[in-house]
């Protein structure tokens, strides 16, 4: 009975990928740094909007200093990646930082792939990255 239950959950998430049910997201802050936790699937479009907007409102209350856990990514594509690069940039272009955390090998390996690994400082952990920021 394994099989049904595997393939009905292929087609469930191929069927939330169509209907653009993607990537949800959570803020918290430790101390001077705040922490975005990223869910789902990180597919650019709509999304990278949203995102890009969050990062504008945490720059308006000089809040600069971001990481993104990315834990509980489960699917990134190469606009989710474009959406990684455009949050850097805005926030290096305010004076700020942007640095990952918990990245899987999968999407570590795409950054590698793409020459990107130079952009995104990476960590093991949350905690890591937040403590980064102190040196």
């Amino acid at each position: 009975m394994g099989a049904p239950h595997s393939a009905t959950s292929k087609a469930d998430r191929l069927r939330e990928l169509a209907n653009g049910v993607s990537m949800k997201f959570k803020v918290a802050h430790q101390g001077t740094v705040t922490v975005i936790s990223l869910q789902g699937n990180v597919m650019g479009g709509p999304d990278a909007t949203t995102l890009n907007s969050q990062l504008h409102e945490l720059m308006l209350e000089g809040k600069k200093r971001v990481v993104l856990d990315l834990a509980e990514v489960e699917f990134m594509n190469s606009s989710g990646l474009g959406m990684l690069i455009g949050g850097a940039s805005t926030l290096k272009n305010a004076g700020g930082t942007l640095k990952l955390a918990l990245a899987s090998e999968k999407i570590l390996a795409l950054i590698k792939i793409t020459k990107l690994s130079p952009l995104f400082e990476h960590f093991d952990s949350v905690k890591a990255a937040v403590d980064s920021f102190k040196k």
